[in-house]
């Protein structure tokens, strides 16, 4: 159902109020494998006795049918054959109107007192009934014989307060007018009205025509009650029943019982590798017997022991490294000082030396800088690896940090001829965030985007939205290559290492960025295309500790070469509108140029990836007229390509200074 049809809402909040009693008991069925497998039992079981309960019922109601069945035709023969000699000797039947000389008056007499003489020998086991025969005998709802009797015998004679025409069946009396032999149905034993209410009951009944002492026809019936075969078959179900019951509930608590055997250590063990994970390592199972659940407590007690002892080893190992870096740091900071010194004194008089000299000069002030600068990274890797570093958050306004980058890098985009644009700083960008951390990333980002802009315009935008707030700095550079934006952040990862670096990088500072990123709970995430630029955004929590849900900047740009595809597919399909149809030139104003005029022109998909959320975890935002003049510029700049063979070498840890330094030197090796 759409959102805008009506009953959408109430539909979604019915499911919602549905659901939600449902989601704990859907929760532990999740999580309790020993539910779920005694579940399963008692389905199983309930199934099997079922099954097997209908089969003996159907079985054993079949051999009660059959067997009243046989016995009731066998008594029924026996009465027909005695009605039928009784007719043929009237003297045998006895009553004070035996010798009357009417034949229908002696008929009908003869008729009830052959019924009673039946009945009496049933002794309740079944009942007689007569009725007259005649053409249409049993042809009308209700049992009535709707043509004249052939003989005198007057209406219908049951015993034992039976309804004649009610209990016998229209389809049995018409079997027996129309036709010779034995017949029989099952139907009811219903009563008349002087019974007492008397309930109906099933019954099996047999019909055969005969004659009577007239030799005139009619149908006598017997009818057999089944409610002794009823009653032993509901004491059959309700047997079966209650064994079925009991059957289901002993085999779930056999099953429970077994599972809980299994379950028990798996769950112990579950325990003690959650404690071992939070960092108790001396943690064991309780194993006793030698079955093969103790040989599990026995080998998950082993591993835990080796891990036990890995770990110390490696944390012995990291605690000698640490002391080795931070006592290696201590010892070179003093000649590293002393050297800084001599080479500051080399560098100021290298005015006085000859050409050689002082350029050899120049390069000894510039690689004591890199070198200063790799040490300091690696003393700050080192403190992450070690999970020291702490992170110092407070209140602050990203616009101010921007600033402060832009400041420091603006020495080295004069140099570039690179111009660095900020966007979205119309509004306040706060965030809980550390301010010396936050800065060292975007310093790393301006400065990397100057660094590989090929001296095209560098755009820093701000937003904030939601929970969120970020930081994306593009150019429209060299950009990286189909899976680079994952190893950017690697470790002094170089997409070329033959490139020249102009401001002194140690290759440590993405690396850098992307810790201090997670630290704050944030994600540091890149994209680029060949030739069409990259952009990396940082995205930080406004609250501190509050989980990421998306980030108020797309992480791929509006003016990217499959956006463009996009939009120009949109145009095409808007041909019917003149403006459309104009040529460039006239009046064509699209911000965008057509790429084809490019060198490069074949799009390629770009790489999301981030780390360490994923790309895909973008949150869209309405396009900004800012942003829009700004694509319309950076386009118009970017006319012509420059060549495929590019470099994506991204990771840069410069500062103001060395930016300052490489204006000053103009020379490589950042």
């Amino acid at each position: 159902m759409a959102d805008g049809a009506p009953g959408g809402p109430l539909l979604r909040l019915f499911v919602r109020l549905v659901r939600r009693p449902l989601l704990p008991a859907v929760r532990l069925w999740r999580r309790n494998i020993q539910l779920r497998v005694v579940a399963a039992t008692l389905l199983m079981s309930l199934a099997v006795v079922l099954a097997l309960g209908f089969v003996v019922i159907a079985q054993v109601s079949k051999g009660l049918l059959d067997a009243k069945e046989e016995a009731a035709q066998s008594q029924a023969a026996g009465g027909f054959a005695v009605a039928q000699e009784k007719a043929n000797t009237p003297s045998a039947v006895d009553g004070p109107d035996a010798t009357d000389n009417k034949v229908g008056r002696d008929a009908s007499t003869w008729m009830n007192s052959l019924v009673k003489q039946l009945a009496s020998g049933g002794q309740t086991a079944f009942e007689v009934v007569a009725l007259g025969a005649g053409p249409d005998a049993g042809g009308q709802p209700g049992g009535q014989p709707s043509g004249p009797f052939v003989s005198g015998v007057k209406g219908a004679r049951a015993s034992g307060n039976v309804d004649p025409t009610a209990s016998v069946p229209v389809a049995l009396r018409r079997d027996v007018n129309h036709a010779t032999g034995t017949f029989k149905t099952f139907s009811q034993i219903r009563y008349t009205a002087g019974s007492g209410d008397k309930a109906p009951e099933p019954a099996l009944v047999v019909g055969k025509r005969l004659t009577d002492i007239n030799g005139d026809p009619y149908d006598l019936y017997y009818l057999f009650p089944l409610t002794q075969e009823e009653e032993s078959l509901n004491l059959i179900k309700v047997t079966i029943a209650t064994a079925g019951v009991f059957v289901v509930v002993l085999l779930g608590a056999i099953a429970w019982l077994v599972v809980r055997q299994v379950v028990t250590p798996v769950r112990m063990a579950a325990g003690i590798a959650e404690r071992l994970s939070a960092g108790r390592l001396q943690e064991r199972m309780k194993v006793t017997g030698e079955d093969d659940i103790a040989r599990l407590g026995e080998a998950f007690n082993k591993m835990a022991q080796n891990l036990q002892l890995k770990i110390q080893q490696l944390e012995d190992l990291s605690r000698m490294q640490r002391r080795f870096v931070s006592d290696v740091s201590h010892e070179l900071r003093t000649p590293l000082t002393t050297v800084r010194m001599a080479a500051d004194v080399i560098h100021d008089a290298r005015v006085d030396f000859d050409p050689i000299t002082a350029r050899s000069a120049e390069l000894l002030a510039g690689q004591l800088d890199r070198f200063e600068s790799l040490l300091a990274d690696l003393l700050e890797i080192s403190r992450f690896d070690a999970g020291a570093a702490a992170l110092e958050a407070e209140p602050i306004d990203l616009r101010d940090v921007v600033r402060r980058v832009i400041d420091g890098a603006e020495p080295l985009a004069e140099h570039k001829g690179t111009r660095i644009r900020v966007l979205g700083d119309t509004q306040p960008v706060i965030a809980e965030a550390d301010s010396r951390r936050v800065e060292r990333v975007l310093r790393n980002l301006v400065v990397n985007a100057v660094e590989h802009g090929e001296g095209r315009d560098v755009v820093v935008r701000l937003a904030s939205a939601g929970g969120a707030v970020a930081v994306a700095v593009r150019d429209y550079g060299v950009g990286l290559k189909p899976g680079e934006a994952t190893r950017v952040f690697n470790r002094f990862w170089r997409a070329d290492p033959a490139r020249a670096r102009t401001t002194g990088g140690t290759g440590l500072g993405l690396s850098i960025a992307v810790e201090d990123a997670r630290l704050h709970g944030g994600w540091l995430q890149a994209w680029g295309e060949p030739g069409g630029g990259s952009q990396f955004r940082l995205t930080l929590p406004r609250t501190a500790d509050e989980p990421l849900r998306g980030s108020p900047i797309p992480l791929e740009p509006e003016d990217s070469r499959s956006n463009r595809a996009r939009a120009a597919a949109e145009a095409a399909g808007a041909q019917a509108s003149p403006k459309a149809q104009q040529g460039p030139g006239r009046g064509d104003r699209s911000p965008i140029p057509p790429r084809s005029a490019v060198a490069g022109a074949l799009p390629v998909p770009a790489d999301p990836t981030a780390l360490p959320g994923s790309g895909a975890r973008v949150v869209a935002r309405p396009a900004d007229p800012d942003q829009a003049a700004a694509d319309r510029t950076a386009a118009a700049e970017r006319a012509a390509d420059t060549d495929a063979d590019t470099d994506a070498d991204t990771d840069a840890d410069a500062g103001a200074e060395q930016a300052a330094a490489a204006q000053e030197d103009g020379a490589g090796g950042r």
